[in-house]
């Protein structure tokens, strides 16, 4: 069954994103719980004029996403990790760590999938990551990390 999503849902796609999915699937989880709409010719249709909104907000919120870009631009967080001693981090660091640490230095709430970390992150240093706010908008922020 072809379906238009309302959410962004992890390992199943992005908001207005049209998949193909199970029947049970969208009949009895996906669309009662407003995760989604199927995708015939109304909603289609609808669909449209609702990219076409959210697109507007997007552009009124550049001016926004310039000012917190501004703030974390080439700024430099530290992130305590545990390591060994020869530098390995038990695990490794992830966005949500980052989104997490910008919120505690800077106070500014990050969706985490809008930061863009370099590879997989297993050994100390100093690392540089993306965060792009809108396609017009992408700040460099610097990662320290620092044994805990």
């Amino acid at each position: 069954m072809d379906i238009i999503l309302l959410k962004d849902l992890d390992k199943l796609g992005f908001k207005h994103d049209v998949i193909n999915v199970k029947n049970g699937y969208a009949r009895n989880y996906l669309i009662p719980q407003g995760y989604a709409v199927i995708a015939n010719a109304p909603n289609r249709g609808k669909l449209d004029s609702l990219i076409e909104k959210e697109r507007e907000v997007e552009l009124a919120k550049v001016g926004e996403y310039q000012e917190i870009s501004k703030k974390i631009d080439d700024k430099t967080i530290s992130i305590p990790v545990k390591a060994g001693t020869s530098g390995k981090i038990f695990g490794s660091v992830t966005n949500v760590q980052v989104a997490a640490a910008i919120k505690e230095s800077f106070g500014i709430d990050i969706d985490r999938r809008k930061i863009e970390l370099p590879d997989e992150i297993k050994e100390m240093g100093t690392y540089d990551a993306k965060i792009k706010l809108h396609p017009e908008v992408v700040s460099t922020i610097h990662l320290e990390l620092k044994k805990d």
